[in-house]
C-alpha cells in the first residue's frame, strides 16, 4: 500500500483495506508519510519523511515513496493518491502489478481546490482527466470508492469498493443512553469552507431555545485564516474544538452527541460523494443532518435516519438541530434506523468481499505465496 498524503492509520487504507488483506493471509506493507514509524499486528508499517509544504510533498515526498516501494520489491503495489500515478507507471515498467485506488472524483475536485489559482484549475482538471484515462489502460485495475467514480473508468478495469464502516464497534464500550445526552452535535473530519465550517458555526447562533448547545469540531483546519475567521464568529462560543482525534477518540465524540453534521456545499464532486463520516454517524446510532443532495436524499430519506437541509443556510441547519433536540424519541429512532441500515447494507464486511475477490483474480488466488511465484 502506497500513500504520500494519508496518515498511517487512515480509515480506508489501514483500518479497512490493509487489515482485510492481512486477515485474508496477504503479506501487507503500508508505506506512508510520517515523522515517526508506526507498528501494527500483521501489517508492516514503513514511513517516509513527512514534507511540510505541498510542493515538497508532491516532488520530494513522491520520490521517497517510489524509492521505498522499490526496496520492498512487492508483487502488487496499491496506491491511493493521484500524485502517485507517475510512481505507478514506473513500477509497471518494472513488470509489477499496480492498482490505483481512487477516493474522489479528482478532475471535479480540482475545480474547487482553493490552493490552485483559478486560472489553472480547468487545465489541471483536464490533465487529471488524461491521467485517469492513462491509468485505466496502464494499470492492472482501478478500485473506486463510489459508483460515480467507477463510471469514469472502463468497467473491464474498475471495481467499486465503497467506503462503508466496519461493524467491529468497540467491544465492551457502552455509550451513554441517547435520552441522557446533552444538546451536543458533532462534525468529524477535515474542517474546510466547502464542507460547511462557516455555516455550522453560524447555526450555533440561531439555537436560542437551547443556549447550552455545543458543537464538537474534530479534525484539522484547512488553513489558519479559516480558523481565525471562525474563532471571531459569535457562534464559536458554543464550539468545542477537539483537534485531530484517533479513531477511538472520534467514536467517543459520537457516543456523547445527539446528531452528526455533513453539510458539504453543492459542488458536483460533493453531490455525488458518499462521505465516510455520513455512514460512521449512522453506524454510531445518531441521526444525521445532511445537505439536501439527490443522492443523499435517496439514502437518508429512504432510511428515515436524519434531516435534509440547505447547507448554505445556517437558519435552516439550526431549525433541523432544534427539531432533533425537541423530539428526542423520534431522533433516537432515526439513529436506530441508520444503525440498522449499516448492519444490513452499508458496511465494510460486504464491500471487503469485492476487494478480496479482486485481489484473488489479480494474484491467481494466491494470498500467501512468495513474491517470486506471483511474478512468474
Amino acid at each position: 500500500m502506497l500513500s504520500s498524503v494519508h496518515s498511517p492509520f487512515d480509515v480506508r487504507i489501514y483500518h479497512k483495506e490493509c487489515r482485510t488483506l492481512a486477515e485474508a493471509g496477504y503479506e501487507v506493507t503500508f508505506i506512508f508519510p510520517s515523522e515517526k514509524s508506526a507498528s501494527s499486528n500483521g501489517i508492516r508499517m514503513v514511513h517516509v519523511p513527512w514534507e511540510k509544504s505541498r510542493f515538497l510533498r508532491m516532488t520530494k515526498g513522491v520520490w521517497a515513496v517510489y524509492k521505498s516501494a522499490r526496496r520492498e520489491d512487492a508483487a502488487v503495489y496499491h496506491f491511493h493518491d493521484p500524485e502517485l500515478i507517475p510512481v505507478g507507471l514506473l513500477l509497471k515498467l518494472l513488470g509489477k502489478r499496480v492498482i490505483y485506488d481512487v477516493h474522489e472524483d479528482v478532475p471535479r475536485d480540482i475545480l474547487v481546490k482553493t490552493w490552485i489559482p483559478q486560472i489553472l484549475r480547468k487545465p489541471t482538471a483536464f490533465g487529471a482527466t488524461f491521467a485517469h484515462f492513462l491509468s485505466a489502460r496502464a494499470f492492472d485495475g482501478v478500485i473506486a470508492a463510489t459508483p460515480a467514480i467507477a463510471a469514469r473508468f472502463p468497467s473491464s478495469t474498475a471495481v467499486t469498493v465503497q467506503n462503508f464502516p466496519r461493524l467491529d464497534r468497540r467491544e465492551g464500550v457502552v455509550a451513554k443512553s441517547y435520552i441522557n445526552r446533552g444538546p451536543v452535535v458533532a462534525y468529524v473530519g477535515s474542517i474546510t469552507d466547502q464542507r460547511g465550517a462557516r455555516e455550522m458555526v453560524k447555526a450555533m447562533s440561531h439555537l436560542d431555545g437551547y443556549p447550552e448547545t455545543r458543537l464538537i469540531l474534530a479534525g484539522a483546519f484547512e488553513d489558519l485564516e479559516l480558523e481565525r475567521e471562525l474563532r471571531q464568529m459569535a457562534g464559536f462560543g458554543r464550539v468545542d474544538y477537539r483537534g485531530w482525534l484517533t479513531r477511538e477518540e472520534a467514536s467517543n465524540v459520537l457516543d456523547e452527541s445527539r446528531a452528526g453534521l455533513v453539510l458539504f456545499h453543492p459542488f458536483q464532486n460533493y453531490m455525488e460523494a458518499q462521505p465516510n463520516k455520513l455512514f460512521e454517524y449512522m453506524s454510531s446510532g445518531i441521526p444525521i443532518v445532511v445537505s439536501d443532495f439527490p443522492l443523499w436524499r435517496r439514502i437518508v430519506g429512504d432510511i428515515g435516519c436524519g434531516l435534509l437541509v440547505d447547507p448554505l443556510n445556517p437558519v435552516d441547519i439550526a431549525r433541523a438541530i432544534d427539531w432533533l433536540f425537541s423530539h428526542p424519541q423520534e431522533a433516537e429512532e432515526m439513529g436506530q434506523r441508520g444503525a440498522a441500515a449499516v448492519r444490513s447494507k452499508y458496511n465494510w464486511e460486504q464491500e471487503s468481499e469485492k476487494l478480496l475477490k479482486f485481489y484473488s483474480r489479480l494474484t491467481n488466488g494466491c494470498s500467501t505465496s512468495s513474491q517470486g511465484a506471483l511474478n512468474d
